[in-house]
């Protein structure tokens, strides 16, 4: 575990900086130069591109290796590159992995639909029943694989037991941190072996690239480095100069987004129009406990349900002044979207039913608009539901 000894806050501005400064910048140029003169290095260490080692990419690592508190970093193309490329890194064919039972959808669909053509196969397990894990073991389990927060129910899956069952089995540990982001929660610390970041949403922070990370020891990470420097997923500097930007508010962000969020969670929870609330920061989550002692923050994502069902689901969205209806998440913008409708679309109603995911979920990004204005929006579109529409009596 690499530690420096400073803040998620420091080094979030300082951490990898080169040094000296090239010409005395203060900001880490954009290196848009294709490949570097030859020096005598390792092929995977050769300046290119491709192989992920412009100084942009270098700077990146290291600032993330610092947040994660691992040893090395490695920034990719998409959160999708990082999670394919560290997944069939650590297996190959005729290996078996074991997966929570809610993924992201490409997370899922790479499961379900690519990896069998390699010859891997994946059982799903019940994140939060550790007894029930050692019965979907088979000779060929290599590794196991989980999100620190689902989408969209916000569920947290008991990680102290995923990193003890797979330390008793010998199975590599891997973990999707994006909905938490290393401001809430470092999975390194209490044991993962790779920690997985959709760079796209909180890490960058303004919805404008797309990126990912894979953090974990030197070892580890350089054998994600050198598959992906054949599969080809490496990020473009101007990319990677967005990112290092974005990073250096990550902290400020991310403590926003968790306070305004725990307070339109407990604004919504107390609303009569209201039947549920998701949110780790509530007492009423299942996992409340669990998130309490293993995190920072609570993050900036909840999802609801009201009482009048989809009908009202869709009046309130249209309703909202501020929120954009759009996927994604992590930016300065706050977004809402019924997940039925849209991101989990692909799914039955079957499938969905399975996973918990209603029909009249709601799922709210919390962004970085004023937290006063984002409650006044949601009690005004709330209150413009006509009763019978909203559920409540007449």
């Amino acid at each position: 575990m690499k530690k420096t000894g400073r803040t998620a806050s420091t080094d979030a501005v300082h951490a990898g900086q080169q040094e000296p400064r090239p010409e005395g910048a203060i900001v880490t140029p954009i290196y848009q130069t294709a490949n570097y003169v030859l020096r005598g290095e390792d092929y995977h260490d050769i300046g290119y591109i491709r192989l992920s080692t412009t100084p942009n990419h270098r700077v990146l690592g290291a600032r993330i290796a610092a947040l994660e508190r691992t040893e090395a970093a490695l920034v990719l193309a998409s959160g999708m590159a990082a999670i394919s490329g560290s997944l069939l890194t650590v297996l190959s064919a005729g290996d078996h992995v074991l997966v929570q039972d809610t993924l992201y959808g490409g997370t899922a669909s790479f499961l379900q639909q690519d990896l069998p053509r390699f010859g891997v196969t994946h059982t799903v397990i019940d994140p939060q029943d550790p007894s029930t894990w050692a019965a979907q073991l088979t000779p060929t389990t290599r590794a196991m694989y989980v999100e620190t927060i689902t989408n969209p129910l916000v569920q947290v899956a008991d990680l102290e037991a995923v990193v003890a069952f797979a330390r008793e089995h010998g199975l590599v540990t891997l973990i999707d941190n994006t909905f938490a982001s290393p401001v809430n929660f470092r999975p390194a610390e209490i044991g993962f072996d790779l920690v997985l970041e959709s760079c796209t949403k909180y890490m960058n922070g303004h919805s404008d690239i797309v990126a990912g990370s894979v953090a974990g020891s030197a070892d580890m990470v350089r054998r994600v480095k050198v598959l992906h420097d054949h599969l080809g997923g490496s990020l473009d500097p101007h990319a990677a100069f967005l990112l290092e930007r974005g990073l250096k508010t990550l902290s400020v962000r991310v403590r926003e987004q968790n306070a305004s969020a725990g307070r339109l969670a407990a604004l919504l929870e107390a609303h009569p129009a209201v039947s549920v609330v998701h949110y780790p920061g509530l007492e009423s989550h299942a996992q409340h406990g669990r998130a309490a002692r293993l995190f920072d923050g609570f993050g900036g994502m909840m999802s609801f349900e009201l009482a009048g069902g989809v009908d009202a689901a869709e009046a309130f969205i249209a309703a909202l002044t501020i929120p954009t209806v759009a996927a994604s998440l992590g930016g300065p913008e706050s977004l809402v979207v019924r997940p039925a409708a849209a991101i989990h679309a692909g799914m039955s109603a079957e499938e969905r039913a399975k996973a918990g995911i209603r029909d009249a979920l709601i799922r709210f990004s919390t962004g970085l608009e004023g937290t006063e204005d984002l409650a006044a929006d949601l009690i005004e579109a709330l209150a413009s539901l006509p009763r019978a529409v909203a559920g409540l009596s007449a």
